[in-house]
């Protein structure tokens, strides 16, 4: 008895030849675009330049507002400085990817770790051209996005929370909460108990 005759190729919903990416634009023109994707292969992703001054000073130079002393470890990508906002004295991990078609905003003294993923584009799966869905990040002040978590386009990670390492966030963080796993679990409040 022979198995039933599958088609190599089924014919797909998607109709990715008809994609659009309607109303979106990049937020710069093409030769500082091609310039900006440049500066950050050979400074920022490749790691060869490991000090983050001369990496604050390049990402102010292309529209990004940075505060003082924001740590950039090596390795990191970002893509689009005009469309990032930075706090005071805040840390970004080895590898930590930062892909802003929309806003991203880090407010002061938090830590984004190793290896995360901060993803404001998406798509809508429900129409056959696949529209591009862009959607801010806001990330408060003393916040800590651990090692290789994903924090997705519309998300407000607030004041004090913690989202464990690995997690993948796809709706708000309330303050002082910690949230782990996927789908996110909020495991309450993580404020310490003394001053």
């Amino acid at each position: 008895m022979s198995a039933p005759h599958r088609d190599a190729h089924p014919e797909s919903f998607l109709r990715l030849g008809t994609y659009e990416k309607g109303s979106y634009t990049p937020g710069a023109g093409l030769p500082r675009r091609v310039l900006w994707y440049l500066v950050n292969e050979f400074i920022f992703h490749s790691g060869y330049f490991p000090l983050s001054s001369l990496k604050r000073v390049l990402l102010r130079q292309f529209g990004a507002s940075i505060g003082k002393r924001v740590v950039i470890k090596p390795h990191v990508n970002i893509k689009f400085p005009w469309r990032l906002s930075i706090g005071d004295y805040c840390w970004i991990g080895e590898e930590v990817w930062i892909d802003n078609l929309d806003a991203v905003t880090i407010g002061p003294n938090s830590c984004v770790s190793q290896g995360a993923y901060l993803c404001t584009g998406s798509h809508d799966p429900r129409q056959r051209s696949f529209p591009l869905i862009t959607r801010p990040i806001v990330i408060g002040n003393g916040a800590w996005i651990g090692a290789h978590a994903v924090v997705l386009g519309g998300v407000t990670v607030e004041d004090n929370a913690v989202v464990g390492a690995g997690a993948i966030v796809n709706k708000n963080v309330p303050g002082n909460h910690l949230v782990v796993g996927s789908p996110v679990r909020d495991l309450g409040d993580v404020r310490p108990a003394g001053p």
